[in-house]
């Protein structure tokens, strides 16, 4: 067990990683993190700007945006700095913001997802104005800390703040831990849709051996989730898995085995692919409960089902960046420093990248993300040079071929 020693300069990852873990940001709490990002960009030169966001209902979070350079073409970093809960404490084998090393892996939340990201970015855009002085360009983090809450005062505000202010940017890489085995393995250049919704039908409560003087809702809530179910939305289109919706909670609130409930609940959440859009999947879905409503299947001599549905808000489009120079730039420098091809991928949930995709062409590339979200997260010490070996090359291919 071991403390890496400190570096000013910020061209170690391993440091500024170090760093950032000792912040306790969970979300919505900023916890000293984006303070300590600051620290490490102001003296490389970029201009920071703190913003909070707000709306009621919501906790208050702040974010972050930093820009290097007044011209184009403009390069944008994103990512967040909250973090997800740690669990149970004594379940680590080491306090998960003390950010020990052991064994050459480096523990913490966050060390994945996605502070590691974070971290190798710094120190590869350190190393580039330390060996060839600021991209002719600019380059801009823009850091939100409500990434792994509901996603409202985050990223969107702060795209939102930021173009307001002027700021226009030509691409972005996301740094979300995009690899499922090995570094290198997996680029992502887009990401299928998401949309959510509850079904809930009413019946009649009463005894179960009166079955005639009730009307058991769960009978219904069954049909109609199994029409969300079967058959398939579709069979996948040639960059995109096929679109997969799950019921995730059936619930009725009761307790007692000899009552028939009065109310039946069933959730589910669809991730679509580019067949769809989200305004399409509403249609096809109201057309199969109506379909199944009338079924008399599970309800014999009963009238159509009755059920409301409601839509979650704010659902995630789905999207595929086309965009050659990043993409290319972004492969390039992974096959040079690791010697593999990248596959180009769109599995996988949602991220941030699902807003900056309506300011710029944007893919996603980090750490190995086998261990985010656990307990013991962690990351492979010369995982996180070799990241930042690969963000550096892609700063000056893209620079290079986006300034031709």
């Amino acid at each position: 067990m071991s403390k890496h020693p400190a570096n000013s300069s910020a061209t170690d990852p391993v440091d500024n990683l170090q760093t950032l873990i000792r912040c306790p940001s969970v979300t919505p709490a900023e916890g000293g993190a984006l303070s300590a990002l600051a620290a490490m960009l102001e003296p490389l030169g970029f201009t920071v700007e703190r913003m909070v966001a707000r709306e009621e209902g919501t906790p208050d979070v702040e974010n972050l945006y930093a820009r290097l350079g007044t011209e184009g073409p403009h390069l944008m970093f994103a990512g967040h700095t909250d973090v997800v809960p740690v669990g149970n404490e004594a379940d680590w084998t080491y306090p998960p913001f003390s950010a020990e090393i052991a064994g050459g892996e480096l523990y913490g939340r966050g060390a994945v997802d996605m502070k590691g990201g974070i971290a190798c970015f710094v120190a590869a855009i350190a190393r580039h104005i330390e060996s060839h002085g600021a991209p002719k360009g600019s380059i801009s983090f823009l850091i939100t800390g409500d990434e792994e809450g509901p996603s409202i005062n985050g990223t969107t505000k702060l795209l939102e703040w930021a173009a307001a202010k002027g700021e226009r940017w030509d691409a972005c890489l996301v740094g979300e831990p995009t690899n499922p085995d090995q570094l290198g393995d997996m680029i992502k250049i887009g990401r299928r849709g998401s949309l959510s919704g509850e079904i809930i039908v009413k019946g009649v409560q009463g005894h179960a051996a009166y079955p005639h003087l009730a009307d058991n809702p769960v009978r219904g809530v069954i049909k109609l989730a199994e029409a969300l179910m079967h058959p398939a939305f579709d069979a996948g289109t040639e960059n995109f898995q096929p679109s997969n919706l799950e019921v995730t909670t059936i619930d009725v609130g009761n307790a007692a085995t000899n009552v028939i409930p009065a109310r039946a609940r069933a959730k589910f959440n669809i991730r679509f692919n580019d067949s769809w859009t989200a305004e399409t999947l509403r249609a096809d879905i109201i057309g199969r409960l109506d379909a199944a409503s009338a079924d008399p299947l599970l309800r014999p001599g009963r009238p159509p089902i009755a059920y409301e549905l409601v839509w979650a808000d704010r659902p995630s489009q789905v999207f595929l960046t086309r965009n050659n120079a990043l993409i290319s730039s972004l492969s390039a420098a992974i096959e040079k420093m690791t010697g593999k091809t990248p596959a180009l991928s769109t599995t996988g949930g949602t991220s941030d990248a699902r807003f900056i995709k309506d300011y710029c062409p944007v893919v996603e590339f980090g750490l190995v993300g086998q261990t985010m979200h656990m307990v013991d997260e962690r990351v492979a010490v010369s995982d996180l040079e070799a990241l930042t070996g690969i963000y550096g090359a892609f700063i000056s291919s893209w620079f290079a071929h986006a300034g031709a």
